[in-house]
């Protein structure tokens, strides 16, 4: 990280990089791959991680280990869930993050606890030495002194210390011998269903990170001593399920559905026992208002007690909409005013949608939202939605605009 390669890459930050990667022959004092991987970092930064850039120093590693890093919303997010009325109440809160990779975890967790004041001690363990030396490098460009940086494989790492943790912090790798993407914990690297004993007896809580494709319910029943469940989205997408295990009751886990924008937290609380205890209410026909919950509640499920906490009516079993003729305003996801029911066949839309574009959203209903689009001679686009579904047994759809 010299100054001539500083100004290198801001001087290029705009420009094609297969272009320069092509002519790393006319600038022989400069690593180009290096330079290259810096300016594509700097762009997925601007989306994925922003307070980065504020940070000329920071080097960003290989696109990869960038696609598997956390973004800097949901980092924060952890962060708060971990230690948030619970490292306060320390002298010193102690973490050892075992899957470190780039570090964003680890930054935001070491960093939660220096904007407040809180004396919080990291372990950053990785057995990749470059991406361990990146780390180690940024943590000191942040100006991150509580990190300590350990390269080596993090249960053998584990097993050596004689230090108790007051939380360990997982994410295993999803990728296999051949890089194919896997869910299931036992598939992951490190594989944490086989090696629980050893977690527990070097730290009283354990938060494990999944893949948002993860079944909750088999998850769940793999792991000892689950608490709680966070199903974390963002902007609409479902980013991660977080399985916290702690000493407990023995009391069902209690499932919470995070949905982070705008600087908001929606937040929806439930046990699966509550949800199959639930007695819903199905509609006979469409009101005013359309409801589609945000993508944790459709990952986390708790379908009927939506439809009983915020009094509205389901529009059948498998169909996870809603409806009502009073606004319910703090629905937890996207309201639709209804403008009228169509058949949905390309005469019919022509004549509701003049202008031919529209977004065409598919609940409960046998075609793909691309397949459906197509067929109606829709382009994407405009302020109308089509809404294809199943209202009771009848398959009809909706012109609708979003309300919220």
């Amino acid at each position: 990280m010299t100054r001539e390669f500083i100004d290198f890459v801001n001087a290029h930050k705009d420009e094609d990089t297969a272009r320069l990667l092509l002519s790393a022959a006319r600038y022989p004092a400069i690593d180009m791959a290096a330079a290259v991987q810096q300016i594509e970092g700097l762009r997925t930064a601007q989306e994925k991680w922003p307070g980065l850039l504020e940070c000329g120093e920071f080097l960003y590693p290989p696109r990869l280990n960038r696609e598997q890093a956390s973004s800097e919303k949901t980092a924060v997010h952890k962060a708060s869930l971990c230690l948030s009325g619970t490292a306060e109440s320390h002298s010193v809160f102690r973490i050892a993050d075992l899957t470190g990779g780039m570090g964003i975890d680890t930054f935001a967790l070491a960093g939660w606890g220096a904007e407040r004041q809180v004396q919080v001690e990291v372990d950053y363990v990785e057995q990749d030495r470059s991406l361990c030396e990146l780390a180690k490098h940024n943590a000191a460009a942040l100006g991150l002194s509580n990190i300590r940086f350990h390269c080596c494989d993090s249960l053998e790492w584990l097993q050596q210390q004689d230090r108790h943790f007051d939380l360990l912090f997982v994410d295993p790798a999803r990728r296999d011998k051949q890089g194919h993407k896997v869910t299931a914990f036992e598939n992951c690297t490190p594989d944490i269903v086989a090696h629980q004993a050893l977690l527990f007896s070097k730290s009283s809580e354990v938060m494990v990170k999944a893949s948002p494709m993860i079944d909750i319910t088999l998850g769940s029943a793999q792991l000892h001593n689950v608490s709680d469940i966070y199903v974390i989205a963002v902007q609409g997408e479902c980013k991660e399920v977080l399985f916290l295990c702690r000493p407990s009751d023995g009391s069902e886990p209690r499932i919470h559905c995070h949905h982070l924008h705008h600087g908001v937290v929606d937040d929806f609380v439930f046990t699966r026992q509550e949800e199959a205890q639930t007695q819903v209410a199905y509609a006979t026909e469409v009101k005013k208002y359309l409801y589609e919950p945000h993508a944790a509640l459709m990952k986390a499920g708790p379908f009927k007690l939506l439809s009983q906490r915020e009094g509205l009516e389901k529009l059948a079993q498998h169909t996870h909409l809603y409806t009502s003729d009073s606004f319910v305003q703090h629905f937890p996801g996207r309201i639709f005013s209804v403008l009228k029911e169509v058949s949905l066949n390309k005469k019919n839309l022509a004549a509701a949608i003049p202008n031919g574009k529209a977004h065409v959203i598919v609940r409960n209903y046998p075609a793909h939202a691309e397949e459906l689009q197509r067929q109606l001679g829709l382009k994407e686009g405009g302020d109308d939605y089509v809404i294809a579904t199943t209202v009771g047994t009848l398959k009809t759809g909706f012109v609708c605009r979003k309300f919220l």
